[in-house]
């Protein structure tokens, strides 16, 4: 898949944004600037292969990839794709050129980017308060989605990924329960015990002659102690445009609705598919609602930017003095999907987020690294996850994927040995399972067992505990 489900964030920040007020909670913005400092976590002096120095005997993580990305003009895509049109794409065997560094279970780490959403969360005393930073939280995930269109590499089953982020107070765990079909499983907790943040993804990817359209399933879920509160969500829809013959482009579009298990408050966001002329390509819209279904708040901005919200009334007046302006087109808008038959060129941006008086600013992209083009458009969070610090191979599980051979080396730069390694570990992935069939053996999961979502009664993958108390000498070896 050229474009993986849904998962992402982008860096954290060490200071986060005073957005509060004594009237409000919430810092207005009547002058339509916005004041928000997009401080980069990792500022220190680093040498010339990215890797930052050690300074007072700490370890700083790195910003840059050992090698640049991997061109891929004298490949074809087509020629592998034009035979699988409406097929499930996690059974087509693609070439690694067409991947980026990571695993899938690293790309889903990307979630935590912005913890200090989460956090914020915990600290307010209004509910609807806590679900405007929670929706935005929500957005966040699928942020570093954008531009990032290479294939991260399916994890083998029995694969693991941890993240230990004492600096962010949180620490995660996931692990490939399922190879066919392919699913992911993970599970975050704070430090501190004020919050969970698990799920499970399945991502469905489908080819459409021109696009990938990539469908979502599984159930994110936020569960903050401190005001025993449970939120769900599903992530939006995801389309890969140009697959062919153009330039890439990423589309989010759909329906999420987040749901507050212990007050009955909910909210719903419209992710816009970019329309014919382009109007509303990478916008979110929607609005928050109290159990009695009357409008709260009204959230609106930007994947791919920024996410504020407002006061209903206030969205209302100036919506209608808008269109009274005549500023509101007065084109018909045709959606379109995956399928449709229109040239899938990218439509130009027409502007950055309008800024209504009176909004707060909930959430705010990290500018990316200036050579983030030549590190298959990572963000600074995503360049970081597949380093090995120092010391760090005795400690990780030996199934932790930062030690699969065919990552390391795609990273690397060598991509004759990543490809290598790819088919070697394919290959004796595709042995252990005709041996396990041959002894009438079933896989068993290691860190989390098939349930049901408390809160859902969805089906699930629940986090069965203890990982972090290192006792997986015993992990068979995948790699």
């Amino acid at each position: 898949m050229l474009a993986e489900a849904k998962l992402t964030l982008i860096v954290s920040m060490n200071s986060e944004e005073e957005f509060f007020d004594a009237e409000t909670g919430l810092e207005s913005d009547d002058s339509c600037e916005v004041s928000f400092k997009d401080a980069l976590l990792f500022d220190s002096k680093q040498g010339t292969d990215g890797r930052s120095a050690r300074e007072n005997g700490l370890w700083e993580r790195r910003k840059a990839l050992p090698a640049e990305t991997i061109s891929r003009n004298n490949f074809s895509v087509w020629s592998i794709l034009k035979k699988c049109i409406g097929m499930e794409l996690s059974k087509i065997v693609m070439p690694v050129v067409f991947n980026e560094p990571l695993s899938f279970l690293q790309r889903i780490s990307e979630y935590m980017e912005h913890t200090h959403l989460i956090h914020k969360a915990c600290s307010l005393s209004d509910s609807i308060d806590r679900m405007q930073v929670v929706a935005a939280f929500a957005v966040s995930a699928v942020a570093s989605q954008w531009e990032r269109t290479g294939k991260p590499f399916n994890p083998l089953l029995g694969e693991t990924y941890e993240l230990i982020r004492e600096d962010e107070g949180y620490r995660l765990i996931s692990e490939q329960v399922s190879h066919h079909p392919p699913i992911s499983a993970f599970h975050a907790q704070s430090l501190k015990q004020e919050f969970e943040f698990h799920g499970s993804i399945y991502p469905k990817l489908k080819f459409w002659g021109k696009s990938i359209e990539a469908e979502p399933k599984g159930t994110m879920t936020l569960e903050l102690s401190k005001h025993k509160e449970a939120y769900t969500w599903t992530n939006p829809m995801c389309c890969v445009h140009n697959i062919i013959l153009g330039k890439l482009w990423i589309e989010q579009y759909g329906t999420v609705e987040i749901v507050n298990h212990s007050t009955g408050e909910k909210c719903v966001l419209n992710f816009k598919a970019c329309g014919m002329f382009g109007k509303d390509l990478h916008k979110v819209e929607g609005y928050i609602q109290d159990k009695s279904k009357k409008k709260r708040q009204v959230i609106y901005g930007k994947w791919t930017e920024c996410m504020y919200s407002i006061d209903p009334k206030l969205y209302e007046t100036y919506k209608k003095s808008e269109k009274k302006a005549g500023s509101d087109s007065k084109k018909l808008k045709q959606e379109r999907s995956c399928e449709g038959e229109e040239d899938d060129k990218l439509p130009e941006i027409q502007e950055t987020v309008t800024v209504i008086p009176g909004s707060a600013l909930l959430w705010r992209i990290t500018p990316r690294p200036a050579n983030s083009a030549q590190m298959y458009n990572f963000t600074s969070f995503a360049v970081t996850l597949n380093e090995l610090e120092p010391g760090m191979e005795r400690l990780l599980a030996p199934t932790d994927c930062r030690l699969r051979p065919d990552i390391r080396a795609m990273e690397n730069g060598d991509i004759e040995l990543a490809s290598a390694e790819k088919e070697r570990l394919e290959e004796k992935q595709r042995a252990a399972r005709r041996e396990r069939s041959k002894d009438e053996e079933e896989w068993s999961t290691r860190w989390f067992q098939s349930g049901t979502n408390p809160f859902t009664g969805a089906e699930d993958w629940l986090y069965t505990g203890g990982y972090f108390d290192r006792k997986y000498s015993d992990c068979p070896s995948i790699y």
